[in-house]
């Protein structure tokens, strides 16, 4: 990246983006094209094996197990009725639960900041509940 600071929900949100072209090539092009199209068409500066890529690439790596964890805290939904971008906000949050030591409460709070943004209207409301139920289970688990 360059030298302007960037905040850590542009980084969220660089990685979410990520990930969304990831799931729109249905996984079949590698991370690092997809890293070569953005640092080209939206002049990005995005670094091969900097963290960006490495949280997309342990989400994508993960995605089928992060999907495991998430539908037992669906309770009247299946997986395959989200949208992506509510899927794709779910799976990021849940790794970051996983793999960081970024507090529960900041990392809920970015998702719903990302579902504003980026997902079906009122989606921040369940992701928050999902999210809150994963992170009363993981304090459980410590």
């Amino acid at each position: 990246m360059s030298n302007v600071a960037i905040s850590r929900r542009d980084v969220r949100s660089l990685i979410f983006h990520l990930l969304y072209a990831m799931d729109s090539f249905d996984y079949t092009v590698p991370l690092d094209e997809i890293v070569d199209i953005f640092n080209r068409e939206f002049e990005t500066e995005i670094k091969k094996g900097g963290e960006v890529t490495d949280m997309v690439q342990g989400v994508v790596d993960e995605r089928h197990e992060l999907d495991r964890g998430i539908e037992p805290l669906l309770a009247n939904w299946r997986l395959e009725r989200l949208g992506c971008s509510t899927r794709l906000i779910l799976r990021l949050a849940l790794w970051e639960m996983r793999h960081t030591d970024t507090a529960s409460t900041v990392i809920i709070n970015e998702a719903i900041e990302l579902a504003k943004a980026f997902s079906e209207k009122d989606a921040h409301k369940f992701i928050n509940g999902i999210l809150d139920e994963a992170a009363k289970a993981k304090a459980k688990d410590l």
